[in-house]
This record gives C-alpha cells, structure tokens and sequence, in this order.
C-alpha cells in the first residue's frame, strides 16, 4: 500500500500494480481498492495501475464538510504521483467522478478517458433520485444507522426490492457495506445533478476535449445504453462500445482488451 496526501491534507491510499502508461481506476459506490484487484492484476500488463480508496473508504482518511471537488483534487494527486499525466478509468459514478475531473483538469494531465456506465437518467424511462436523497442519507449516517442507509441506497438509488436486500443482511459483504456507508452520501452529491430525468445536465461536460471512450452492457440497467449513448453525442470527442453480453459489472475480459485498444491504440 502506498498513501498520497491530497490537496486539503486527507491521505488517499492506493496500491501501485505493473508497468506501462499510468492509469487511474476511480471506482463506483460502496467499492474499495480491493475490488479492483482482479483487473488491476490483468491491466498491470500493459499500464501502471493505480487502485485507490475513495476517500471514507477502506485505508484513505477523510475530511469534513465533504464536496465532489475534494475528490478531483484526489484524483489530481494520484495523478502528480503517477508523473503529472495519466489515462483515467471510471466505473458507474465513479465515472461520473471521472467526467468531473477531466472537465476541471487539464488534458495535459488527464490525457484520455474511459468510462463504463454512469449512472445518467436523462428521461422517465428509470425512476429519478429524491431531492432528498443526500439529505436523507447524511440523517442516516449521523444517529448512526448505516445498514439503514445501505438499504435506502439499495432499494431506492438501484431499485432492489427491499426482499431482497433483507437477505443480503446475513452476506459476507454486509459488514463491508455497512463499513463505508457514510460514503454513499458522497456519490449521490456526485450523481444527483445527473439524476433528474433530463439530458441538459450532460451538456456540462461538452467542454471535455480529450479522447473519451463511453461503454454500456446489454444486461444492465435498461436506461443506460440510452444515456451513454446521449452522453457520446455530447461530448466532442468521444466514441461509444455497446457490450450486449455484460452487465453492470463488465466482466476483465472484456473490459481489459478495449482499454488496451482504447488508450494504446492496440489490439489484442
């Protein structure tokens, strides 16, 4: 494990993996560096990987009052680590987080991105966030019921039916959910502009010029093939995969070899 102290002095952990042009992996809800080790193993053979916690998450420090643009600052620290320019990969609002940073960054520090499935609703197509999604969240985390929050998370940001999510309670994975809950605020500040059944939103990120590659699954949630592909179409430089076979949770196989076309302009 390395640590690299961001701009307002939260230390952000990362592991450094393999060799080649530096890529960023900026991850989704409730993920930690450990979820990455799988493709960061595989990428490792044509990039130097760097996995890291979102701050709040597994070994990154954390610093209140929380904002989205304290993590583009995160971001741009790995990035000062990795020599001052990296690739950017970013997985369901973790890549909206990405579209954040490459809006605000240079492109001379980040220099292409890929991104696998924000979570934009751009029509009625998928039921919109509450406006108080993100208030009520934080309410949660402060009388100290994160499995409450987890459960609101689950049943009303992904549409899990609350059955379901009961049964998760005596899972493996709940403790580690729980574990991070307070951060599940912070990607419903990064996503709920995007969330508003509308597509204007999206225009912000019209000003990103570098290369970007915008990917969707078949087997996904039904609204964001539409959405990746409207955001393609605003972004001036973009170009759009659609992987009918994958679901939220593209599989490394697939994944790895389109970043190496992508970002290295190979095949393979």
């Amino acid at each position: 494990m390395n640590t690299v102290r961001s701009k307002d002095g939260t230390t952000i952990a990362y592991d450094r993996s393999g060799k080649g042009p530096e890529l960023i992996l900026v991850n989704g809800a409730t993920a930690t560096r450990a979820d990455a080790v799988g493709a960061a193993e595989s990428l490792g053979r044509y990039f130097t990987v760097f996995a890291y916690d979102r701050r709040g998450r597994g070994d990154s420090g954390d610093t209140a009052p929380y904002a989205v643009e304290r993590e583009i600052e995160d971001i741009d620290a790995l990035i000062t680590e990795a020599g001052g320019s990296a690739f950017v990969f970013g997985h369901s609002s973790g890549a909206i987080l990405a579209l954040d940073a490459a809006r605000r960054l240079m492109s001379t520090r980040l220099t292409k991105l890929a991104v696998y499935e924000p979570p934009l609703m751009i029509n009625d197509s998928h039921p919109r966030l509450p406006e108080d999604y993100v208030t009520h969240l934080n309410a949660l985390i402060a009388v100290g019921q994160r499995g409450e929050a987890v459960e609101y998370f689950m049943t009303v940001a992904i549409g899990m039916p609350a059955e379901a999510v009961a049964q998760m309670h005596n899972s493996p994975m709940w403790p580690k959910l729980e574990a991070v809950a307070p951060t599940i605020a912070y990607d419903g500040a990064i996503t709920i502009d995007t969330a508003t059944g509308s597509p204007l939103p999206l225009k912000k990120w019209a000003s990103i010029q570098i290369p970007t590659l915008v990917m969707s699954g078949g087997k996904s949630f039904p609204f964001m093939p539409e959405a990746a592909r409207t955001l393609t179409e605003i972004l001036p430089n973009a170009q759009y995969r659609h992987f009918p076979d994958q679901d939220h949770g593209i599989k490394d196989e697939v994944l790895v070899p389109i970043l190496m076309e992508f970002f290295l302009g190979q095949g393979g």
